[in-house]
């Protein structure tokens, strides 16, 4: 297993690589909690590196919530690491106790050597209601989380974040809300890069190339699921779409599963380079439907002419 701790559920992580070691920023919470469905309130950012995807070393923990009333005082959850100007910035979720957790913003943590970080005052990034949904609006959430920040060939910085759109039916309005920056710390929102397409919630988006086209990788449960895309049998795991620009659009209704199944297995998967594309997700259920909470091992990614596929990595 690739990262299991005996006193914390780990789930939703993201990668940064630095001189042939791999950083694994990954959420976590006390087991002894008992009820996995508590972990969300107290929910930590920890660290470990590898230098091969599959034996990790734990580092001191990256972020944990802030001590003092703040956006981010209840827990800090999924984000990004990119680096800009010899120093790493994690883009991260921030959740406070005065809204008990049910809004969700986008902050910034920035370090020199991935190991020690610095908040940066925010939220930088913050739901704008002329696209997408607020709190109130029926939903369990104001949903604006697990940022993934790139740089693109112009130089600008783009931000993918987990969003809802405004209108539509209830399981149909989870988009891939879309953020732009020319120095990491001002940022425009602007409207999302997917169109609704059976799902009620897109969680912890990746964009990724391939060749000459762009894959955007997103996790979703079948309980949040259109009855149409729940009849289909697919069920919980990671889906992706392809597109011709990292902008799209890209019509997730035509989304295909990456490394999903009726159960729910694994989650969140991240699509990494390492002597090929390899998918690192979380194992979240087991076959007696206990809840796991740890990182898998990798495992190979394929692409045929249409389709791209997973592989289990020969040990």
């Amino acid at each position: 297993m690739a990262l299991a701790l005996a006193d914390k559920w780990v789930w939703d992580f993201w990668v940064a690589e630095d001189a042939g070691m791999f950083h694994l920023f990954y959420l976590q919470a006390p087991r002894d909690l008992e009820d996995p469905d508590r972990r969300h309130w107290h929910a930590s950012i920890g660290h470990a590196v590898s230098r091969d995807l599959l034996d990790w070393t734990v580092r001191p923990d990256a972020l944990t919530a802030s001590a003092g009333p703040s956006w981010d005082d209840l827990a800090t959850w999924t984000g990004s690491v990119i680096r800009h100007n010899d120093r790493w910035h994690l883009f991260y979720t921030g959740v406070s106790r005065a809204e008990g957790g049910l809004v969700q913003r986008v902050g910034l943590a920035v370090s020199d050597d991935l190991d020690t970080w610095e908040r940066v005052p925010g939220p930088l990034i913050e739901c704008d209601p002329r696209w997408y949904d607020r709190l109130g609006s029926g939903w369990h959430d104001e949903a604006w989380r697990d940022p993934w920040v790139f740089r693109a060939e112009d130089g600008s910085f783009h931000a993918l974040i987990t969003a809802r759109t405004r209108s539509g039916r209830r399981f149909d309005r989870g988009c891939i809300a879309h953020a732009r920056s020319g120095d990491l710390l001002q940022w425009e929102v602007l409207p999302p890069i997917t169109s609704p397409g059976g799902f009620g919630q897109l969680e912890v988006p990746q964009m990724h190339r391939v060749g000459d086209d762009w894959c955007l990788v997103f996790c979703s449960d079948v309980e949040t699921q259109s009855s149409d895309r729940r009849s289909a049998g697919v069920g919980t795991g990671t889906f992706y779409a392809m597109g011709a620009s990292p902008f799209g659009p890209f019509d997730v209704a035509r989304a295909k599963p990456l490394q999903a199944d009726p159960r729910g297995s694994g989650y969140a998967g991240r699509l990494i380079e390492h002597g090929g594309t390899q998918l690192m997700s979380w194992r979240r259920t087991g076959g007696d439907g206990r809840f796991i909470g740890e990182i898998a091992d990798p495992v190979r990614v394929t692409r045929s002419a249409s389709a791209l596929s997973a592989q289990w990595v020969a040990q």
